[in-house]
């Protein structure tokens, strides 16, 4: 699905934390329409490198360029047009505990739309529906939900302002392996029919065996390997071997398989 077209260009990333070094000459690309899966070990700065392509956080050295454009030399306005193009879904969904789910998504569509409260609140109600949300859930608080509707909604409101790039962070944590399955297909599902890039965080080895295109390891502070997931694998690295070929790597390669036998 993907094309040669990047959207997202990082080059010679350094992001440090006082005398801790996190990124050190980091380079990645995303492709237009593609799903690009972001793996590395604990501390190895994966949300950190998501902050600093969607602004969150400012590199110490290097560039990241979105759509052909350097973020940081845009003046506020011409940046706020960019960044209306991602969508992004925090870690736990960080929605807002104080507003219903309708309230959560429209208020993107209020604040940067300029949509007026019942315009922004029916197309809420599009949003949920694509996240694959109940229409019951929609006049409940974050509190009231399962962790899996929690996911659905913050994706609606990811959705809410129509990205081309899609950001998620750990989607499928804390999910039930069913539940995490089905947020998969939905993934793809909407990659495919909204044509959006898709720039995932993630542990989940079903995951990254069932819906990327690539995937980017972080390792020794930068992209160790980027590649389709056959070329990664048999990367000469010990966290790669041992986290491929371990047994939980060996049980998502045969369940993929399986599911690709049936369809």
């Amino acid at each position: 699905m993907s094309s040669e077209e990047r959207v997202i260009e990082a080059r010679g990333i350094c992001n440090r934390f006082g005398r801790q070094v996190v990124h050190q000459n980091l380079d990645l690309d995303l492709y237009r329409g593609e799903i690009l899966a972001v793996v590395g070990g604990s501390g190895s700065g994966k949300s950190v490198l998501l902050r600093s392509i969607i602004g969150l956080r400012r590199p110490n050295e290097g560039q990241i360029q979105v759509f052909g454009q350097d973020l940081a030399g845009l003046r506020e306005e011409q940046r706020s047009l960019v960044e209306r193009r991602f969508g992004v879904l925090f870690q736990k969904g960080a929605l807002f505990s104080s507003l219903t789910v309708t309230e959560n998504v429209a208020l993107p569509l209020i604040e940067h739309a300029g949509l007026s409260r019942a315009d922004a609140e029916h197309l809420a109600g599009v949003k949920l529906a694509l996240a694959g949300l109940p229409i019951s859930a929609a006049d409940k608080y974050p509190s009231s939900l399962s962790g899996g509707m929690i996911k659905r909604a913050a994706l609606a409101r990811a959705l809410a302002l129509d990205p081309d790039i899609l950001f998620l962070d750990e989607p499928t944590a804390g999910l039930d392996p069913i539940g995490a399955a089905a947020f998969d297909q939905l993934i793809l599902t909407l990659r495919d029919a909204l044509g959006l890039s898709v720039f995932l965080i993630t542990h989940d080895l079903d995951t990254l065996y069932t819906i990327t295109d690539r995937i980017a390891v972080l390792s020794q502070k930068k992209v160790l390997v980027a590649g389709p997931l056959a070329e990664v694998e048999q990367t000469h690295d010990a966290w790669i071997q041992e986290y491929f070929h371990g047994p939980r790597g060996r049980a998502a390669e045969q369940a993929a398989n399986r599911a690709g036998q049936e369809r």
